[in-house]
């Protein structure tokens, strides 16, 4: 099988290994701009008919979590958790989504485990 290099990288023959390092080093430059920009990214979702949102940064870090006071009840604090659990699971998921898709645009859909 024939590797390919993602849209906008070419290689100009085999005996050019200097370009395909520049290509290289071009792609790792646009996955890290990429990267900050991702990481800056929030993701909001909410649970209970919005009883609770969470909202997630392309880090995956919680930095918002609301909760309205109908929904807290000394009597069911497991429902709650569950509301909680449910937004930001889903907020996380879409961050990992979205991450995924991005940066598989820039990397022509190569494998990557490990790098975002």
């Amino acid at each position: 099988m024939k590797a390919r290099l993602p849209q906008g990288y070419s290689s100009k023959g085999p005996g050019n290994m200097q370009s395909m390092i520049k290509q290289a080093q071009k792609m790792q430059a646009d996955m890290e701009a990429l990267q900050a920009e991702l990481d800056e990214r929030e993701y909001t979702s909410a649970a209970g008919g919005g009883a609770v949102s969470a909202t997630v940064n392309g880090k995956h870090q919680i930095v918002k979590l609301d909760i309205q006071p109908e929904v807290v009840d000394p009597e069911d604090v497991e429902m709650l958790a569950d509301l909680v659990t449910a937004a930001v699971n889903e907020a996380i998921r879409q961050a990992a989504e979205t991450s995924e898709a991005e940066m598989g645009k820039v990397t022509g859909g190569l494998n990557m485990p490990g790098l975002f």
